[in-house]
């Protein structure tokens, strides 16, 4: 596999004729733009650059995108992202999908494109709700939410995408939300990752979910409730306020007050992203009691699925001279006769 050649562009060059066609004041219209500014700043290249998507709102992004792209069936964008990832592995491959598309009919493939290692970018868009089949409430909806499929409100334990892919086996985790400024530093690492990086968009759906992540990712007032993590920094949040502690007796992590900016006398703890168990804990950490874990969260790089698998081929070709008569020959054959 050859590293590819990085080349200028700008984001009118990744954009395409199309006409978007998303609700005005839906999120996707941010997460697109940053998309865009992202890619040059990469040095993508659009001949090299394949855009992958399943079924749903999130699922039009690579009409939008001007590269190659699929847009294939319910859930199974990363079986053809993986096909595409063999045939030919220079290409940067980023799976587009939803919390519904990755995380119901998906879910099979998504997990197992993450526990290959695939190297890719798989980007789910979680809104909370079905947005393009008109508000049926899904894998990540709240208990309580009320939709045209659960009018007295939902009574299922929500599913966690990012700790959903850390016991699926990702290496790559992270998170970000549609209108933050921060979203393409996070795009940035998950492309640098060498393997497959998941990355969780919260997206606000401005039909059938309005407003539910504004919390902690309204545009302005939420900040305090937003704790972005960064390798080798203390997790201190609200302006350096406050911050996290590990705490033995509570086995886990407890919110504790910051004086004077004093955060080592707090007891701080300072982030490692290659710390699994440290990953685990800021996902499963329930907003309201505790901030809004963000940012790249886990970054532990092991060899790519497609890497091994033409490690593979070369040793079974090794020494051999092709041969396909000989090949299907090979075993119980007959000879059908007139």
């Amino acid at each position: 596999m050859n590293a590819p050649a990085k080349i200028e562009t700008t984001l009118k060059d990744w954009e395409t004729d199309q006409e978007v066609r998303w609700c005005p004041g839906c999120g996707d219209y941010a997460i697109l733009k940053a998309v865009q500014r992202t890619l040059p700043q990469l040095g993508a290249d659009p001949a090299n650059t394949v855009f992958v998507s399943g079924i749903g709102c999130s699922s039009r992004f690579p009409y939008y995108v001007e590269s190659y792209g699929f847009h294939t069936i319910h859930g199974r964008a990363p079986a053809f992202a993986t096909g595409i990832k063999l045939a030919n592995p220079d290409l940067d491959v980023w799976i587009i999908t939803g919390d519904g598309d990755g995380m119901s009919i998906g879910g099979n493939h998504t997990m197992h494109v993450l526990r290959r290692n695939l190297d890719c970018q798989i980007m789910l868009f979680n809104n909370e709700i079905y947005g393009l089949t008109k508000g049926q409430y899904s894998p990540t909806s709240r208990e309580g939410t009320r939709s045209p499929s659960t009018p007295q409100g939902s009574v299922d334990h929500p599913a966690r995408p990012c700790a959903f892919a850390l016991g699926s086996g990702a290496r790559f985790v992270a998170r970000g939300f549609d209108v933050s400024k921060k979203l393409p530093e996070v795009l940035m690492a998950a492309h640098a990752h060498k393997g497959a990086a998941f990355i969780e968009i919260f997206q606000n759906c401005i039909v059938y979910n309005k407003d539910v992540f504004d919390d902690f990712a309204a545009p302005k007032g939420a900040e305090d409730r937003q704790l972005w993590v960064e390798h080798g920094e203390p997790l201190l949040f609200a302006g350096g306020t406050k911050g996290l502690k590990m705490d033995e007796g509570a086995c886990g992590l407890v919110v504790v007050d910051v004086a004077d900016g004093d955060w080592q006398a707090a007891g701080v703890a300072v982030h490692d992203k290659a710390n699994r168990s440290l990953a685990h804990m800021l996902v499963e950490l329930p907003f309201g009691p505790y901030p809004m874990a963000l940012g790249v969260i886990y970054d532990d790089p092991r060899p790519t699925y497609e890497a091994s698998v033409l490690e593979e081929k070369a040793r079974a070709c090794e020494g051999k001279e092709p041969n396909l008569a000989a090949l299907l020959a090979k075993g119980q054959t007959w000879t059908v006769e007139n």
